[in-house]
C-alpha cells in the first residue's frame, strides 16, 4: 500500500483510518478547543460509531459553550426528537435555533426556517403561534433560497395573521421567488394571483405561464419519483 491511502476494501485498514479520526476529531475538540473540531466529533460519533448519547453530549457543550452555529442546529434536532438521551423539549430545540440562525453560517437557513416553524405552530409559547417571529424567521431563511420558507411566507401574507396584516403584493414577491425555486404550489399560487389580479396587474399570458410551470414541475417530480421507483 502506497503511504497516506487507503485500501477501503481491506476491514482492517478502514477500521483503523476511522479510529485515527476519531482520536484526532476528540484532540482538536478536548485539547486544541477547537469548536470545529468538536463538530466533527460530533458528526463521527453520531455518523461512523451510531453513539448518540456522546454525540449529544458534544453537541450540547460546543453549542452552549462554543456557540458554534452547526452544533447549535443539529442539536435541536435532537431536541425535537428526543435523540440522544435527552428528553424532547421543543422549546429548547427552538432556542437551539435561534442561536444557530442568528449565528450564521452552515445550516444557518435551516436553522432559521426551523425556528419559524416552530413559532408558526405556537407549540413553544404555550400554543400560541407568533406570527411576528415566524415571518421574520421565514424572511431570514427565504433570503437564503430556502425554498419553503419562500412559500409559507407567501401564504403568511395571503391569509394575514395576529401582527402581519394581509399583504398580497408581498404574498406575490414571495410566492414568485418560491415558484423560481421550484415550488409547485407556488406556482401554482402565483398564475391565481394574476389571473385575479391580486397583488399585481391582472395578467391572462402570465397566468397561464405559471400554471404551465405548475403542471410542468408536477410532470417533473412524477417522472423523478417513477425513475427512484425503477432505481429500486
Amino acid at each position: 500500500m502506497m503511504s497516506g491511502l487507503i485500501n477501503f476494501q481491506n476491514e482492517t485498514e478502514v477500521k483503523e483510518f476511522l479510529d485515527n479520526l476519531g482520536i484526532e476529531y476528540s484532540y482538536q475538540c478536548r485539547k486544541e478547543k477547537d469548536p470545529e473540531g468538536c463538530q466533527r466529533l460530533a458528526d463521527y460519533l453520531e455518523g461512523i460509531k451510531k453513539n448518540y448519547e456522546a454525540a449529544a453530549e458534544i453537541l450540547k457543550h460546543n453549542c452552549e459553550k462554543n456557540h458554534h452555529g452547526e452544533s447549535c442546529y443539529k442539536l435541536g434536532t435532537y431536541y425535537v426528537t428526543g435523540k440522544g438521551g435527552l428528553q424532547q423539549n421543543l422549546k429548547t430545540a427552538y432556542e437551539c435555533f435561534v442561536k444557530s440562525c442568528e449565528k450564521g453560517g452552515k445550516k444557518s437557513i435551516d436553522a432559521c426556517h426551523n425556528a419559524a416553524l416552530l413559532a408558526h405552530d405556537g407549540q413553544v409559547f404555550d400554543n400560541k403561534p407568533n406570527s411576528v417571529k415566524a415571518r421574520d424567521y421565514y424572511t431570514r431563511s427565504c433570503n437564503g433560497n430556502f425554498v419553503a420558507s419562500c412559500f409559507n411566507l407567501s401564504t403568511l401574507y395571503i391569509q394575514g395573521a395576529p401582527g402581519v396584516t394581509k399583504d398580497m403584493a408581498q404574498a406575490m414577491r414571495y410566492s414568485l421567488k418560491a415558484c423560481e425555486l421550484g415550488h409547485i404550489w407556488a406556482c401554482a399560487n402565483t398564475s391565481r394571483m394574476y389571473k385575479l389580479g391580486e397583488g399585481v396587474s391582472k395578467d391572462d399570458e402570465k397566468a397561464e405561464l405559471f400554471k404551465n410551470r405548475a403542471k410542468d414541475l408536477h410532470r417533473e417530480q412524477n417522472e423523478f419519483s417513477q425513475q427512484l421507483k425503477f432505481g429500486q
